[in-house]
């Protein structure tokens, strides 16, 4: 790759790490399978990088690719075989509030449910841009987003979250 490409790449790189970070731990509920997916993301990013630099919307193209890794790693179910991920369970939170009961929540959806709700409702698209990303039609977005709200809303443990006293 010249020079001047890499440079381009280390820049998209940096400026757009912490949003894919953010839309990773969202989808992966976990700090550190988020850093693995987002570097996975940057890499595959950069192995096509003249492609990504000539797309129209760079950042949406690398949204693209997140999404899509994530739902290929879970569907191989690669998680489970990763040999690094640590064992101890993550300290409880010092202060519940929204967050955790949005973390909490979004931990009991299939990937693609949950894929579906955080970039719908969290990234804020169009159900055409989630079925574009998706690959998949517009109805199925819909319809995955009725079923996970409606998990959502109908499940016990969701609803205690939320009416728990603090």
């Amino acid at each position: 790759m010249p020079p001047d490409n890499e440079h381009d790449f280390e820049a998209f790189a940096r400026a757009s790490q912490h949003t894919l970070y953010r839309t990773a731990y969202l989808l992966c509920g976990d700090a550190d399978a988020a850093r693995d997916l987002t570097q996975t993301t940057l890499a595959k990013l950069f192995q096509y990088w003249r492609r990504v630099a000539a797309a129209d919307h760079p950042h949406a193209y690398a949204k693209t690719v997140l999404t899509r890794t994530f739902l290929s790693e879970r569907r191989r179910g690669l998680r489970a075989l990763v040999a690094h991920r640590h064992v101890d369970p993550p300290p409880p939170p010092r202060h519940p509030d929204l967050r955790v009961t949005l973390l909490a929540a979004l931990s009991t959806l299939p990937p693609r449910g949950r894929a579906v709700v955080v970039l719908r409702y969290w990234e804020d698209l169009s159900v055409e841009a989630v079925a574009g990303l998706m690959r998949c039609s517009e109805g199925t977005v819909k319809s995955q987003c009725s079923r996970a709200l409606s998990f959502f809303f109908n499940d016990t443990a969701t609803t205690e979250i939320y009416t728990a006293e603090r």
